[in-house]
């Protein structure tokens, strides 16, 4: 009954071969991406060309305009190639042979180039790089470690048992010793409880920061809580200690919340609850504390007034009208120094790694504009006017108005409602410079032989030029680690545009992985952006068969208050299209894995309902033949 139906519009002869003719040229497309990349191809391993290839042939294809011809195959519902990046030319010869056989001009027995199973080969590149799977989903979760694993195995194991399949150690933080032992407890935690957990040690790359500030004065406020009308609901409480627990501990507060202030432990040897400690604090204002307890090193004692202790302030002990002794505070910590900026500031940023000052009126009566160091001499090389910089998360952004060589004169464009204020140890990003340093510093080379003990994996920071991969390859062979896997951590604009030719070159050494680092890589290229660039990055990887990790603040509230955000679980579910989703440190962290886990269970049903719409990617270069532009590739 159905023959006797006319065709359709859609399905006439003449429309069947515009398509079959744009399809044909779309293979010879393929094909010359192919040859374009063979030289690349031939450097990969036997078993991985494949992969190779069918990269060459994605960047092939999306260099043009796809979604014309995606709606004309949606039109006859065909394959719109939405789903093409495991097997590019499997896929579009998949559409030709279906176009032949609606002109039934199929030839009997035809079949397409042989199968490249890319997901087959994906699953396999992931499990060799990652690990195996968890039994109850696909994507794995990597946790960063906190300091307080180090001397707490009951963290370790926690993190294990509620589902970490990856530990992560960063090599920006702590020391030799205290990455031994977290690297240890894991081990120890993934065979007691008979679950793999592989070790993944991050390398510190090239560290761009402010350097320091003169310190601020050594003051210490203490506050009452009080309520709207400003009545005392709950006294500020403090530990006073001996200054030789303060040096162990810290200052910072115990745990029920007070924070320790080093005072002689004569005076707590003498005082007993009811006591009262008097003071004059940093303002002259007279202080009155009661004490609550005392032990033979410490004293504690609460105030319904707010103090500012300063060190060298003295402290008097009183029983009833009766003094019984006095002590001196000791050393407090310094306030933490800052810059405070405005739009339109000046700003200097100076090689010398002197301290930074705020802005200040000169001998002279100039005004002499406020200066903070930078901690990658590098900047002061390859920085040139006009190109944008940003502070701290790119909370504080400027334009580069000079640069002598020395220092850069920078003019403040944006800051936060209120004003910008700028501390020592906070990041700097470049998007517009290509500064000519290496991701493998020295520092990192010194770190490598830890590295090849200890990791299963290792990340490479701020990576942006294929020869970084090739050297860190080099380096592990000597050190007798060449099996050991390398995770590319893209977190700059460079690194991205870059990305097709740090596959080809990761993809020399397997297993190879690739992790999107969005904290860096949204300040670079501008939030606004950030949601299709991880997009783009998760196409090119899913063509060279080379698994991603999904990073940065992903359930980030959860993990510091145990509370997620809805817009932070839809994150996380995002994070499905991932091979791993990493979690940041935080009090609440192991609960957050476990969550993590059935959020991505849950989702991994819904994978594979995905229908992308092809427009070109300027990261993937242009069609062969064409004239390339010198240069960095400028994002749009």
């Amino acid at each position: 009954m159905f023959a006797t139906l006319p065709m359709p519009r859609r399905f006439q002869p003449e429309s069947l071969r515009h398509l079959l003719a744009a399809i044909d040229e779309l293979l010879d497309q393929l094909a010359a991406g192919a040859d374009h990349h063979a030289a690349a191809i031939a450097k990969v391993p036997t078993a991985v060309q494949p992969s190779a290839r069918n990269l060459a042939c994605y960047l092939a294809a999306r260099q043009r305009d796809l979604r014309p011809l995606q709606e004309e195959l949606r039109r006859l519902s065909l394959s719109s190639l939405g789903r093409m990046e495991s097997d590019v030319v499997g896929t579009v010869h998949g559409v030709r042979m279906a176009l032949q056989a609606l002109l039934g001009e199929l030839p009997p027995g035809a079949d397409g180039p042989p199968a490249l199973d890319g997901d087959r080969r994906l699953l396999e590149h992931t499990e060799a790089l990652l690990g195996p799977p968890p039994a109850d989903r696909g994507t794995r979760i990597m946790v960063t470690l906190p300091s307080a694993a180090a001397h707490d195995p009951g963290l370790a194991e926690a993190l294990v048992r509620s589902g970490m399949d990856l530990a992560r150690v960063n090599l920006a933080h702590d020391d030799e010793a205290a990455w031994t032992a977290m690297a240890r407890h894991v081990r120890q935690a993934a065979k007691s409880l008979g679950r793999p957990c592989r070790i993944l040690v991050d390398l510190p790359g090239p560290k761009l920061r402010t350097g320091h500030l003169t310190p601020g004065p050594q003051v210490l406020r203490i506050r009452p809580r009080r309520d709207v009308f400003g009545r005392c609901e709950q006294p500020a409480t403090v530990t006073f200690v001996d200054p030789a627990v303060v040096a162990t501990m810290g200052i910072a507060s115990g745990s029920d919340g007070t924070p320790r202030v080093p005072l002689d432990a004569a005076l707590a040897r003498h005082a007993r609850a009811g006591d009262e400690l008097l003071l004059t604090d940093a303002r002259g204002k007279r202080r009155r504390f009661t004490v609550l307890a005392a032990g033979a090193n410490d004293c504690i004692a609460t105030t319904d007034r707010t103090c500012y202790l300063q060190s060298g302030g003295v402290v008097a002990l009183h029983r009833g009208i009766t003094l019984l002794t006095t002590a001196a505070i000791g050393e407090l910590p310094p306030v933490p120094a800052e810059l405070e900026l405005q739009v339109d500031d000046l700003l200097v940023l100076t090689r010398d790694q002197g301290p930074g000052q705020p802005a200040r009126t000169g001998a002279d009566g100039q005004q002499v504009p406020a200066h903070i160091p930078c901690t990658l001499p590098q900047v002061f090389c390859d920085v040139r006017p006009d190109q944008r910089i940003l502070f701290d998360d790119g909370k504080i952004a400027g334009l580069v108005v000079g640069n002598d060589g020395d220092r850069l004169r920078i003019r403040i464009t944006s800051v936060p409602p209120g004003g910008g204020r700028l501390r020592a140890e906070k990041g700097i990003n470049l998007p517009d410079s290509e500064l000519h340093t290496t991701a493998l510093t020295d520092d990192d080379l010194d770190k490598l032989d830890w590295v090849a003990r200890h990791a299963d994996l290792v990340g490479m920071s701020f990576v942006q030029r294929p020869a970084d991969v090739l050297r860190l390859h080099d380096e592990l062979a000597r050190r007798g680690r060449a099996d050991l896997g390398l995770m590319l951590k893209v977190e700059t604009a460079l690194g991205f545009q870059r990305l097709p030719e740090l596959l080809f070159a990761g993809l020399r050494n397997p297993p190879l992985g690739v992790m999107v680092a969005r904290g860096d890589l949204a300040v670079e290229v501008g939030h606004g952006r950030l949601a299709e660039v991880q997009e783009e990055i998760l196409w090119l990887c899913e063509a060279a068969h080379v698994p991603v990790v999904w990073a940065t603040q992903v359930l980030d509230a959860m993990a510091r208050t145990g509370l997620p955000s809805r817009a932070e679980v839809t994150d996380a579910a995002m994070g499905v299209r991932a091979e791993c989703v990493m979690l940041n440190k935080g009090p609440h962290i192991a609960a957050t894995v476990a969550f993590l886990g059935g959020v991505l269970h849950r989702m991994q049903e819904h994978t594979t309902k995905k229908r992308s719409l092809l427009r070109r990617l300027r990261v993937a270069g242009s069609p062969a033949g064409a004239e390339r532009a010198g240069g960095a590739t400028a994002l749009p």
